[in-house]
C-alpha cells in the first residue's frame, strides 16, 4: 500500500472504532432506560431492550451476547425475538401499573389538559401492550 492508502486506512480504522465506542454508549443507555422502565410503566422495556441488541450487533461486540443471555433481560429479548409476544404476567403487571400512576397521576395534577394528556398516553400504551400476542408460559 502507498502512503496514502495507508493514511486512508487507519483514518477509517480510528472512524470505525469511534463509531464502535459511539455505539455501546447508546447500547448502555438503552439497557439503563429498560431497566428504568421495569420500574416505571410509562417507559418500556421490551424496545429499548431490542435496539441495545441492535445496537450492540452494529458494533461487532460481544455485548450482545452479554445481553442476550443475561438472567433478567436475556427472557424479554429472546421472547420477544422468537415469539412476538409478551407474557402474560408481564402484561398484567404492565398495565395494572401503568393505570394505577397514571390514576394517582391525574388526581394529583391540577390542568385538565394534562389529565386528558396522561389518560391518552395511557389508552396508547394500553392498547400498545395488548397489541402483541400472550406468550403462555
Amino acid at each position: 500500500l502507498s502512503h496514502k492508502e495507508r493514511k486512508i486506512c487507519t483514518y477509517v480504522k480510528k472512524q470505525n472504532k469511534t463509531m464502535k465506542i459511539i455505539l455501546n454508549i447508546i447500547a448502555f443507555t438503552c439497557v439503563g432506560l429498560a431497566s428504568l422502565g421495569m420500574f416505571l410503566p410509562v417507559l418500556p422495556t421490551t424496545p429499548f431492550l431490542l435496539l441495545a441488541s441492535w445496537l450492540f450487533l452494529k458494533a461487532n461486540s460481544g455485548w450482545r451476547d452479554w445481553l442476550l443471555n443475561h438472567k433478567v433481560f436475556g427472557p424479554y429479548i429472546q421472547n420477544f425475538l422468537i415469539h412476538r409476544a409478551i407474557p402474560l404476567r408481564a402484561k398484567i403487571v404492565s398495565i395494572t401499573t401503568l393505570w394505577a400512576t397514571i390514576l394517582l397521576s391525574v388526581y394529583i395534577v391540577n390542568p385538565i389538559w394534562l389529565k386528558i394528556l396522561l389518560i391518552f398516553i395511557a389508552i396508547c400504551v394500553t392498547i400498545h401492550l395488548l397489541s402483541f400476542k400472550t406468550l403462555q408460559k
